[in-house]
């Protein structure tokens, strides 16, 4: 009697005072959503559209805006100075962001070592900079540049040598390199650092119970772990690199020889929307860097994935 009787509970439905909780709390899971749920269509996929429906019209002098559906992004894929503008930025990716990954990765690896003396403020002192926004940035090392008022000018003056011109055309990309790096190292290292942490200290001690060195801990333990927080500090360069913007605008204008208007892509978009008023250009422009930045981090994810397939 008592075993029907349990039986005859455990199938009974669900009370409705109970369903009705789960109703309203997930209700409530919606409202707790519906904030950034609004604030992203406002203020991302509106403006995304906008821009779209921009880019598929032209304004003209006799006539207005005119529909000329996918003639501007026609116009840009022959655009020899967006072509320009996007093979640098891609030289800059593959000479900047390689430096900047080997400086935070031995800088996360050293500190997780625990062998690094004063690692706190080693660790706070390569953050910093990030702390510093891109427009103080690049003002304090066009300054350190500067080949008439520079430091570096002044040094070379006094010692009796010629100083290199780091605003010139030949070291400008290395120089926009070198703020940038300054800038994000500490960033980046703060990511590898947290995905450090994370690795299980069970592991590292049975590797040195194994007889395993700090140099063979660190190559066949940490690095594999730290694959993921690459791969992300990867993606993030890639749309950083791709995305230039701040600096060589504001370095442009202590060498505007040299950092024109279509030195990097995100430059041009600028200069054509706010300064040749050509909008809609601009918008088919922005589009096709954004798709630009999508390939490069697909292919960056597929060679990644199937490297560490094998």
């Amino acid at each position: 009697m008592t075993t029907s009787t349990a039986t005859a509970r455990a199938a009974a439905p669900a009370s409705p005072r109970r369903a009705g909780r789960s109703t309203t709390t997930g209700h409530h899971a919606y409202l707790f959503v519906a904030p950034f749920l609004v604030c992203f269509v406002l203020l991302f996929l509106l403006p995304l559209a906008y821009a779209a429906y921009l880019s598929l019209f032209k304004d003209q002098l006799v006539g207005g805006t005119v529909f000329v559906g996918l003639d501007n992004y026609t116009r840009a894929l022959q655009d020899s100075l967006l072509l320009h503008g996007v093979l640098r930025v891609g030289l800059f990716f593959l000479i900047q962001v390689p430096v900047m990954m080997l400086i935070a990765l031995v800088a996360a690896l050293a500190i997780d070592s625990g062998l690094l003396r004063a690692s706190r403020v080693f660790r706070l002192g390569l953050f910093v900079p990030y702390a510093v926004p891109s427009v103080v940035a690049a003002l304090m090392w066009g300054y350190l540049y500067g080949p008439d008022f520079g430091p570096l000018a002044q040094l070379g003056d006094r010692l009796g040598f010629t100083a290199p011109n780091l605003l010139g055309d030949t070291w400008m990309l290395a120089s926009l390199g070198n703020i940038v790096t300054w800038e994000f190292a500490g960033y980046n290292m703060i990511i590898l650092y947290a995905a450090l942490r994370s690795v299980p200290a069970e592991r590292y001690e049975a590797a040195a119970v194994d007889g395993a060195g700090a140099w063979r801990i660190a190559w066949h333990l940490k690095l594999p772990a730290l694959r993921p927080a690459l791969l992300l500090c990867l993606i993030f360069s890639v749309i950083g690199s791709f995305q230039l913007f701040a600096e060589p605008n504001l370095v442009q204008r202590l060498a505007p020889t040299v950092v024109n208007s279509s030195y990097t892509p995100n430059v041009y978009a600028y200069s054509l929307a706010f300064t040749s008023q050509q909008v809609n250009y601009a918008a088919a422009v922005s589009f096709l860097l954004g798709f630009v930045i999508l390939v490069v981090s697909y292919v960056m994810l597929f060679l990644t994935s199937r490297g560490s397939r094998r």
